[in-house]
């Protein structure tokens, strides 16, 4: 089992480094300019991280279904949109081994070299507490053998363009620019390039990190803790009741990853602190 998940890990990423060229031009943009409609026309895309997502996905599909014959593995495509993974890697000669392999996009911050917007990395609801769960998921979340991050970090063109949608004619392609450029695509499974942080505002998604060099490296808050302090920190997360250092007696909902080691009597060295964003 190891050495099938060594395997497959491995032929994703030789798999990743393929991929900057086959979604873009030699000058490093997006191939794709936009939407054409029977009339000829073409409408621009706008910079929107969910539209661009799901076009992205699309594009890649095809090099997805090649990658899958040539490891011996069938995709299964999400029942529903919301639902978790993106792919499910079901092996051909043993169907009982899988993989789950998400496609995580997202943008470099003109305002802070070498950071990106960050990634969510998946609920860490009903389907992550229960591995037995089969809501909003595909598959159990203990049928797979690795959970797994296609992460795609571009970045934006400078707003004229990328900030309104415009329509122009077939003729004028060569001159329609593209709304992202300069591509990086990594895999890493995604308890290394998690943070201790909600994703996504209140909703119960898992934060990345932000430094892209981490995220290449899979340096994140849990890379010294492991998997499985991550699964049962993250399984906690919002819901455990542990000491308010603010207030002595009193207790506060689990936020912090140093709640968590303190609370498990940990060596809080074991944490690995995210970089901090300069200017």
């Amino acid at each position: 089992m190891r050495h099938e998940k060594a395997r497959f890990i491995n032929g994703l990423h030789e798999f990743a480094n393929e991929l900057t060229n086959y979604v873009s031009t030699n000058s490093g943009d997006w191939s794709i300019k936009g939407f054409i409609d029977i009339d000829k026309n073409i409408y621009s895309i706008s910079t929107d991280t969910k539209i661009i997502s799901k076009i992205l996905e699309t594009q890649l599909f095809p090099m997805f279904q090649k990658f899958a014959d040539g490891m011996g593995y069938e995709i299964v495509l999400s029942e529903k949109q919301n639902w978790y993974p993106d792919l499910s890697f079901v092996k051909k000669a043993d169907s009982k081994i899988k993989f789950a392999v998400d496609i995580k996009t997202t943008y470099r911050l003109d305002e802070y070299e070498g950071f990106c917007n960050g990634f969510t990395l998946g609920s860490h609801g009903e389907y992550f507490r229960n591995r037995r769960s089969t809501k909003n998921i595909q598959f159990p979340y203990s049928d797979y053998m690795a959970h797994i991050t296609l992460g795609i970090i571009y970045t934006r063109t400078k707003p004229t363009y990328a900030s309104q949608v415009k329509t122009m004619r077939i003729s004028e392609l060569s001159s329609v620019p593209s709304v992202i450029k300069d591509f990086l695509f990594f895999i890493q499974e995604k308890w290394r390039i998690s943070s201790d942080r909600r994703g996504s505002g209140n909703t119960a998604n898992i934060g990345s990190i932000h430094y892209i060099p981490d995220l290449l490296s899979g340096n994140g808050v849990f890379s010294k803790l492991g998997e499985s302090i991550f699964d049962e920190y993250w399984m906690n997360q919002g819901t455990l009741q542990v000491p308010n250092p603010k207030e002595k007696g009193h207790f506060k909902k689990l936020t912090k990853l140093a709640e968590f080691i303190e609370f498990k009597g940990l060596d809080p060295e074991l944490m690995n602190p995210p970089k901090p964003k300069r200017k």
